[in-house]
Parts: C-alpha cells; sequence; structure tokens
C-alpha cells in the first residue's frame, strides 16, 4: 500500500489539546471532529487538508491525554497518515486501534518540508519526498497490524476474525 499527499508540518509535543480542542470533546462523531482537527495549532488546518495528505511532526507527538477522540479527528480530516520522530505511546497505540497508519522515521521529518509531496510505502516501511531518490527507513508493521488498518481499526478487524 502506498500512501501519498500534501505535508502539514508540526513542532515537538503537539498534545491532544491541539489536535482536537477539549471544548469540542461533547461529541463523538467523528466527521465533527474533523472540522475542528488541529485547530489549535493550525487554525485554518480544517479547511485547508484534503483527503490523502499526511501530517509529518517532531517528538512527542500525541502526547497529553489518552483520548482516542485525537486519532480519530485526524483520521475523519482525511489524513493518510501521520510521520513524526516520535509519539506518545497510548496516541501511538490509539492510533492503531482506529486503523490509522502512523510512522516513526525522524530523517524523513528532518528532510520533509511543509507543502512538499510525501509518499509512505507502508509494505516496505519507507518514507519519501515525491519525485525525490532518497528513501528514509521505517517499521515495517507486523501482518496482523497490516491487516488491522486495511480493516479500518481493531473492532472491524477482530468483527472478520
Amino acid at each position: 500500500m502506498i500512501l501519498k499527499g500534501k505535508v502539514y508540518k508540526f513542532g515537538d509535543d503537539v498534545n491532544t489539546d491541539e489536535i482536537i480542542p477539549a471544548r469540542y470533546l461533547n461529541t463523538s462523531d467523528p466527521d465533527e471532529l474533523a472540522k475542528h482537527c488541529m485547530e489549535d495549532a493550525d487554525a485554518d488546518f480544517p479547511e485547508k487538508v484534503k483527503k490523502g495528505d499526511i501530517i509529518v511532526a517532531g517528538e512527542n507527538f500525541g502526547c497529553g491525554s489518552s483520548r482516542e477522540h485525537a486519532p480519530i479527528s485526524i483520521k475523519a480530516a482525511g489524513v493518510s497518515c501521520v510521520i513524526a520522530k516520535s509519539f506518545a505511546r497510548i496516541f501511538y497505540r490509539n492510533c492503531i486501534n482506529i486503523g490509522l497508519p502512523i510512522f516513526t522515521c525522524p530523517d524523513a521529518v528532518d528532510a520533509l518540508k511543509e507543502g512538499d509531496t510525501a509518499e509512505v510505502d507502508v509494505n516496505k516501511g519507507q518514507v519519501s519526498k515525491a519525485k525525490c531518490k532518497t528513501v528514509y527507513p521505517s517499521e515495517v508493521f507486523p501482518k496482523f497490524i497490516k491487516d488491522m488498518i486495511k480493516c479500518g481499526g481493531l473492532m472491524e478487524y477482530a468483527k472478520k476474525k
């Protein structure tokens, strides 16, 4: 599976309140959450982001609370994946549970700029800038996690099993 999209770049320590502000947690509707995704980090993000786009961030992305609303808002906004230098542990697991691919790839984070087009080969664990020969290695998910992502998350994966 190849994911390709425009890069939206964020810094270190982007917390779950910046991903989806607490004032919107009175709903669990993904479409409503998507309308406010990343708005405290970039007020225009919900209007700019398109299906397939990619979030690229620094260290400790998703720190803060353990709420699943944060990765749900990202996925519902149409973001195909998140690439970061590192992730908060619970956020990482919540992303996998809802079927949002995330990749730890510090070299790609350093190389990619806002507005670039990034490509991620999920099967090979590789990130690159579109039309660039340099490939940055990332982790390769085990088959069951790839299957979980393809199914749309843990619940859909479990239903199929």
